[in-house]
């Protein structure tokens, strides 16, 4: 009883804030108490600028940081709110004012167990950011620890007690949505709620940040291009990260890019390269590629911060985008289709040429346009959408790549409209298809399966030795369950068919015997 009063007066709150922006569109549109939707919504202001997505990112400003970061993963989920209303979210300024800098030095002493001064020779007590779940502060290492200039991030005190108060409310309407609205279950929206809860909860985990910066850092070794800052693990953990400050200009920032010198098609040449080589190559790719992420060094390689959204891809699903890619390319609709089966993208029961065609409908616009008027980001999403006529179970992984692939189109565009940033990729595209699904390839993983099955050869062998060995010395015995079983009546199979099962069965131990 507690917990629904304290769930509805949080709604309650929600309500009033969305109404007093003008956002409750979104939610209506989900019919969900739509009485009480008509109550919030009597004396709210009507005559505010904006799209609802524009209306709805104020809102969740104003809720606080939980909200921010729900818009954000919301951003990623086209499908659900529709292409032009997470446009608008993916654009929402994560920015707070911030918290005191006595309570960013508490959480670092209490999480790392040292004073500040013990830490650091220096340590900058306003903020150079203030996001929802935390800001950051800039330091100067002691002159033993190489005097090092670092970037200093801390969580904002009890960010973890909000998510959870929050997040009641979540499930409690994703709940409600799964039992009340037939349409909205094949979203799932209680799946939803709990892929939001792990992706916010690795944001709040530094460490975990950390271990993703890491990992790219290694996947890119030996490659100028991109660079993630180092991490000082000695002074990280959950609740802090320290790394080595960056500088550069902003990806997106044309001008300053041009004074310095830069060659923009360089440029994205080598931001098209390191996007394609996270996804194909390693299936493991920063997931919030926006602009004030992304930075130009001196020479002209990109240098990325902000790590706590990261998406992977797994060989399988790699193989499949591969796959779909080239009977796109080769306008197989057909092809496209039967690779969607094979995902296990398109249920049972549904018509492969109607999905094939519907397929054609989506694809053949692209073809009869100039390739830099094609956006490959806006061709991924009309597909997707397509699940919703064919019942298909949504992707996650591949909402969050169709994101960041428009994330990337908008910065190419904005540099220079004239080049597709996926056909300066298209060497890389066309050499990872030949060492992956060419020829090579396939001649290349039977090898792979003959070694292994060579491996295991010994193992095999061992476990025969050791079945002729229990034969020798206790011979053929049946169980009674499988004598009673063969004395049934015939049940559909005639008995010469059980005869032959059992002579074959017997054939087979006879010559694991002799062996």
């Amino acid at each position: 009883m507690i917990r629904t009063f304290r769930i509805l007066l949080r709604l309650l709150t929600i309500g009033r804030t969305l109404a007093r922006h003008d956002a409750l569109a979104a939610v209506e549109e989900l019919q969900l108490a739509p009485g009480v939707m008509w109550l919030l919504r009597w004396p709210a202001r009507r005559d505010i600028e904006g799209r609802p997505g524009q209306k709805l990112a104020r809102a969740l400003i104003e809720l606080g940081p939980v909200f921010i970061k729900l818009g954000q993963f919301l951003s990623t989920r086209a499908d659900l709110l529709g292409e032009t209303m997470a446009e608008d979210l993916a654009k929402l300024q994560d920015r707070l004012p911030p918290f005191a800098a006595s309570e960013a030095q508490a959480t670092i002493e209490t999480e790392l167990g040292q004073s500040i001064e013990a830490l650091f020779a220096s340590f900058d007590t306003v903020p150079i950011s203030a996001a929802s779940i935390s800001q950051v502060h800039f330091a100067v290492t002691k002159e033993e620890d190489g005097g090092r200039e670092v970037a200093v991030k801390v969580l904002r005190p009890g960010i973890e007690r909000a998510f959870e108060r929050d997040l009641e409310v979540f499930y409690w309407l994703a709940q409600l949505a799964e039992r009340t609205q037939a349409r909205l279950r094949r979203f799932k929206p209680v799946a939803v709620v709990r892929e939001f809860e792990d992706i916010a909860g690795i944001e709040m985990d530094l460490a975990m940040e950390a271990a993703a910066a890491s990992e790219l850092a290694d996947n890119f070794d030996g490659d100028p291009t991109y660079r993630t800052p180092v991490i000082d693990w000695r002074r990280t953990s959950r609740r802090v990260l320290t790394m080595g400050r960056v500088a550069g200009i902003r990806i997106d920032d044309r001008a300053a890019l041009l004074a310095a010198g830069l060659d923009l098609t360089e440029v994205l040449t080598k931001a098209a390269a390191i996007f394609f080589n996270q996804v194909f190559r390693d299936g493991f790719f920063h997931g919030d590629q926006h602009p004030g992420n992304m930075f130009v060094d001196p020479q002209g390689n990109i240098v990325a911060v902000d790590f706590g959204i990261m998406g992977r891809l797994d060989r399988q699903t790699r193989t499949f985008l591969a796959d779909m890619l080239l009977a796109q390319l080769a306008r197989d609709y057909r092809r496209l289709a039967e690779v969607h089966v094979e995902a296990g993208y398109l249920p049972p029961g549904e018509s492969l040429d109607v999905f094939a065609q519907a397929l054609r409908a989506v694809s053949e616009p692209v073809f009869d346009r100039p390739l830099a008027e094609i956006s490959f980001a806006r061709l991924l999403a009309r597909l997707l959408r397509l699940s919703e006529a064919f019942n298909m179970p949504v992707q996650p992984q591949l909402l969050l790549l169709q994101k960041n692939m428009m994330m990337a189109e908008g910065v190419s565009r904005s540099l220079d409209s004239s080049l597709n940033t996926w056909t300066l990729a298209q060497p890389l595209i066309e050499d990872w298809m030949r060492e992956n699904r060419g020829p090579e390839a396939r001649i290349r993983r039977a090898a792979q399966d003959l070694t292994s099955s060579l491996e295991r050869l010994p193992g095999m062998l061992g476990k025969v030795e050791a079945a002729a060995e229990t034969l020798s010395a206790k011979g053929l015995r049946l169980d009674p369950e499988t004598l009673a079983a063969l004395k049934q009546p015939d049940s559909g199979r005639s008995w010469h068919f059980r005869a032959l099962w059992l002579a074959v069965a017997v054939l087979g131990l006879g010559l694991i015997a002799a062996l």
